[in-house]
């Protein structure tokens, strides 16, 4: 396609020169669009296996006392409330597991915010229990908390899909405007390439009716065109995607960077980095079939 001998100097074009700088931008801002959309896409997808079927039951601790011996006392009724509200999770319908979280584990997730060298004694730790629903399972969840407040008092019921319902509506809100922002550069792109073509045809317009009238057919013509945007997209593509792809490494390790686990993971899969890098060769297809559509329109409508 590259090869082929061209009657056009298309190549001497003012506007066709920057064109794959235009490109590039554009694909610039669509691969991170694109990888947004894919990370928040992800994202959402693992939150909503993963936590929407969990709850978490959390005791408040009850032990008091000055002396020793009252200590000792409230400890073993806390233990004894715990085990008591362990047993009615697990003997709750649609509940398929109930298991009390570990302090190391407690104290893990405190670390971020609390520093590390704490010790379960240093603070009133909640009792934790992390419980999974059945899938398909519907709870009463005020029932099974006054049941809960019943055997252990201060008992409170953590449902997760409550929140994360609102979360992921927020991030599929995120997708939609990612969605959004490739669509309309799409059109920007395809707008551009009109424009660049439709001025070519009018450069051109003398040595388009010379081949005309020597018996060159309108497909012809408009497949020097369309190979000469075939050639500046992916140039374009190719610079806008090297320019994307250490914006997005500069992003991920800022995101990784974060200790601690405030932010979740954000990497890209295997998958999500070849769809980036198909981008630039999809806009250049695009740029291909609009510069000869556009070809094709207009010299049927100069007949």
């Amino acid at each position: 396609m590259f090869t082929r001998r061209s009657d056009l100097q298309l190549e001497k074009d003012t506007l066709g020169r920057f064109l794959p700088w235009l490109i590039s931008f554009m694909v610039f801002l669509s691969v991170l669009a694109l990888a947004g959309m894919l990370v928040l896409g992800d994202l959402a997808g693992r939150w909503d296996r993963g936590m929407s079927a969990t709850m978490t039951v959390q005791i408040s601790p009850t032990t008091h006392g000055d002396t020793e011996q009252s200590l000792q006392a409230a400890k073993k009724k806390d233990d004894k409330s715990r085990r008591a509200a362990v047993t009615v999770l697990k003997t709750t319908s649609g509940i398929a597991t109930a298991e009390p979280m570990g302090e190391e584990k407690l104290l893990a997730l405190l670390e971020p915010w609390l520093g590390g060298g704490i010790a379960a004694g240093d603070l009133p730790l909640p009792y934790l229990i992390d419980v999974e629903i059945e899938p398909g399972a519907a709870i009463d969840m005020a029932t099974l908390e006054n049941r809960l407040q019943a055997v252990a008092p201060g008992a409170q019921i953590d449902d997760h899909g409550i929140w994360l319902k609102h979360l992921i509506r927020l991030i599929r809100s995120a997708e939609v405007l990612a969605l959004a922002v490739l669509v309309f550069i799409g059109l920007a792109t395809i707008g551009t390439v009109i424009f660049t073509t439709r001025t070519g045809l009018a450069i051109h317009q003398d040595a388009i009716e010379v081949l005309h009238l020597i018996g060159a057919q309108d497909s012809y013509i408009a497949r020097q065109f369309a190979s000469r945007a075939l050639m500046l997209g992916l140039k374009g593509g190719a610079l806008g995607l090297g320019l994307a792809l250490p914006t997005l490494w500069g992003i991920g390790y800022l995101a990784h960077s974060m200790q601690g686990g405030l932010l979740p993971d954000l990497s890209l899969q295997v998958q999500h980095w070849a769809a980036l890098v198909m981008l630039p060769v999809v806009v250049a297809l695009i740029a291909f079939v609009t510069a000869r559509r556009t070809v094709m329109k207009t010299l049927a409508a100069m007949l």
